[in-house]
């Protein structure tokens, strides 16, 4: 086994830490004096040395919380067994076959098992990607042996990462140091994403951190124009489909921004368009009964709303993301459709369109009632779903603000205005002629006056 895995990290992790070095090597040769500053202002900010006073206090409990979060999870991960239903019998199946047999052997469907002999194995999902399987073997193979506990190390490294880029991602926006880890710790405490941390094995948690980072380094990207934004939103958006299958559609959701991006003008009227379109493609298709990725397509439009909103709203799955997205989502309307957040919006918009067909449309409905599939599946979005809100909220209180502040300036200028014509009007004028007998009349008022 350790020579197995001693060749196996020559083969995968050399080449990784190879490419890696070079990168960091040439990043360093052309921008050394910017990356080490980079780095002293990175440590600056992470001992909160910029903040003062209360302001420091906050920092330092925010980040403890986390910090702490964090740790309790990497316990369960570190100790915990597979435990999972899918993960033992759809992915960690494939991990223990490849890693025991040092090889990616094929996995087929049951008939094709029972009518060729040795056609290869099977397990609950022979047609799923093999990324989720793959982090498994390699990390086994790191450690020289099969361990189904620390095996599920990833998982818990893609929360961290995916934390940290969110801070990244709100401070590049603008938010400042307490902002920014106010909305990361709302973004990462979801108590269903963190259930997919502690009982790491599903592809769930990859697919929806792989999803939101696509979509916010396209929005990065459409604000900056930045090449290395450009890459991480095709890296990440390429990624989707190589999880797991539902990754393809999720992936043809990011077509609303691009659509916005590449032509602002008439964007948002194309991209209503292509709703409606969609919506009378799904009814025709349901008429006909398909099958499309597994799932059968039926007009009988007959969701369990109540378990739906018990699954959103009642129950602790999602703390009050659901409530803060309505919120965000009345207070900002005059806001959510301009530009940047437009884009982000109607990705959103998909998403949320998605899962409608899928739960109205499909047989995934009799699995909103188990609480099962609807939550799996809203957890591929609901990362996005945080972050759009903090932005849409962002939005409403820099409106709010500005008309706050502009409203002084508004009286100042009627003040000023009001005093230039009253300055207009008492500007003394040229003694005119007057005849004696206005003369005696302006006499006897001011006489008038005086008695």
């Amino acid at each position: 086994d350790r020579f197995f895995s001693l060749i196996m990290f020559m083969h995968i992790g050399v080449p990784l830490l190879l490419l890696a070095a070079t990168f960091a090597y040439v990043g360093s040769r052309r921008e050394r004096a910017g990356a080490r500053a980079a780095i002293a202002g990175g440590m600056r900010a992470l001992a909160g040395l910029d903040l003062r006073g209360g302001a420091r206090i906050v920092w330092w409990v925010l980040l403890g919380w986390l910090a702490f979060r964090f740790a309790l999870l990497l316990a369960e991960v570190l100790v915990r067994p597979l435990y999972p239903w899918d993960a033992w019998t759809q992915w960690a199946t494939k991990a223990k076959v490849w890693y025991e047999l040092g090889t990616m052997a094929p996995f087929v469907r049951s008939d094709v098992w029972f009518s060729v002999p040795g056609a290869g194995f099977i397990d609950a999902g022979p047609h799923y990607p093999s990324t989720v399987p793959l982090l498994m073997v390699w990390a086994n193979v790191l450690l020289g042996r099969w361990d189904d506990a620390l095996m599920n190390l990833p998982f818990w490294l893609l929360a961290v990462g995916f934390s940290c880029a969110v801070f990244g991602f709100l401070r590049r926006e603008g938010f400042d140091a307490i902002a920014s880890l106010v909305g990361t710790w709302l973004v990462s405490a979801s108590p269903l994403a963190n259930v997919h941390v502690a009982l790491a094995g599903y592809a769930d948690l990859p697919l929806a951190l792989y999803f939101a980072l696509a979509a916010l380094a396209g929005y990065r990207w459409s604000r900056t124009r930045e090449w290395a934004d450009a890459i991480l939103a095709v890296a990440f958006a390429a990624a989707c489909p190589l999880i797991k299958i539902p990754g393809i559609v999720w992936l043809a959701t990011l077509a609303p921004g691009l659509v916005l991006v590449f032509a602002p003008r008439i964007g948002l009227r194309i991209v209503v368009a292509g709703f409606a379109a969609g919506a009378v493609a799904l009814l025709v298709l349901a008429q006909t009964t398909p099958i499309i990725l597994g799932y059968a397509l039926h007009l009988d439009f007959a969701p369990d709303w109540a378990a739906l909103g018990n699954s959103y709203f009642m129950f602790g799955n999602w703390h009050l993301l659901w409530y803060g997205v309505i919120a965000a989502a009345v207070l900002a309307r005059r806001h959510v459709f301009t530009p940047p957040l437009a884009a982000l919006t109607v990705v959103v918009l998909a998403g949320l369109f998605f899962l409608f067909g899928v739960f109205g449309f499909t047989n995934a409905r009799e699995w909103v009632t188990d609480q099962t599939t609807v939550n799996r599946a809203t957890l591929h979005l609901a990362p996005l779903v945080a972050v759009w809100m903090l932005l849409a909220f962002r939005a409403w209180a820099q409106a709010r603000e500005g008309r706050t502040t502009a409203a002084p300036a508004i009286e100042r200028e009627h003040r000023s205005r009001a005093t230039r014509q009253v300055l207009v009007h008492e500007r003394p004028v040229a003694a005119r002629p007057q005849s004696w007998i206005g003369h005696v009349r302006g006499q006897l008022v001011r006489f008038e006056v005086a008695r």
